[in-house]
């Protein structure tokens, strides 16, 4: 695989002009000197970023920050990377790390796929979350979506031996897709015999509640790098 992709004129995000809140504005502008992590086109030391050695988890796409937090909250024995691309989100992120007082839990607003290319270096996540990304519903827009057999490449290269990724989505075609994108790249082993249950671990979220209440269906998908 071609590791940096390096044009990548299809992106698997649109860059809205989302109103930021003024509570979103003020936790960015004060929070973001210190939790906040400036993208890099060079692989960091996570354990200095952390300032500790502990496991590191890679959330690509945090949204408003909810689940992330709540993860994190719960799991002090790790430390957690979040990559958000909208402002309104980091916002949100920020506010919640602040008031929470969560030293594990880092923001990068910037492109997940950039990050993963040119910050992470191989090997060295013990696992990557990829919760509810964009599913690009119709059809001409598949191709927009993020989860392609060169991004399986790239998240596998980064996962240390053993290492998890753990996808989900309320989308049955793209879980589908996923899956079957998993289990094509040879660096990953899934987890489960097809479609993994949820695991305790990971919180269900308000959106996630109002689906499953009107029926919808939700996948997870669980992966590990082999050794």
């Amino acid at each position: 695989m071609n590791e940096r992709l390096s044009k990548r004129p299809i992106r698997s995000f649109v860059l809205r002009q989302g109103r930021v809140s003024n509570a979103q504005r003020r936790a960015f502008d004060a929070h973001l000197p210190r939790y906040g992590v400036r993208f890099d086109a060079r692989a960091i030391d996570l354990d200095a970023v952390f300032g500790r050695r502990a496991p590191k988890i890679l959330e690509v796409g945090s949204g408003m920050g909810e689940t992330t937090a709540s993860i994190a909250l719960a799991h002090p024995e790790n430390d957690y990377l979040a990559v958000e691309v909208h402002t309104p989100g980091v916002g949100s992120l920020l506010k919640r790390i602040a008031d929470l007082g969560l030293g594990n839990l880092r923001v990068v607003q910037h492109d997940a796929v950039e990050v993963l290319q040119e910050m992470i270096a191989p090997g060295s996540l013990a696992g990557v979350h990829l919760f509810f990304p964009d599913p690009w519903p119709k059809k001409r827009h598949h191709k927009r979506r993020l989860v392609q057999p060169a991004f399986a490449a790239l998240l596998a290269s980064r996962l240390r031996p053993g290492g998890y990724v753990h996808a989900v989505t309320d989308w049955e075609h793209y879980a589908a897709q996923i899956l079957e994108v998993f289990s094509a790249e040879p660096a990953l082993e899934n987890a489960a015999a097809g479609f993994a249950e949820r695991p305790e671990t990971r919180p269900i979220t308000k959106f996630e509640q109002r689906g499953l209440a009107l029926g919808h269906r939700v996948w997870d998908v669980v992966f590990r790098r082999r050794g």
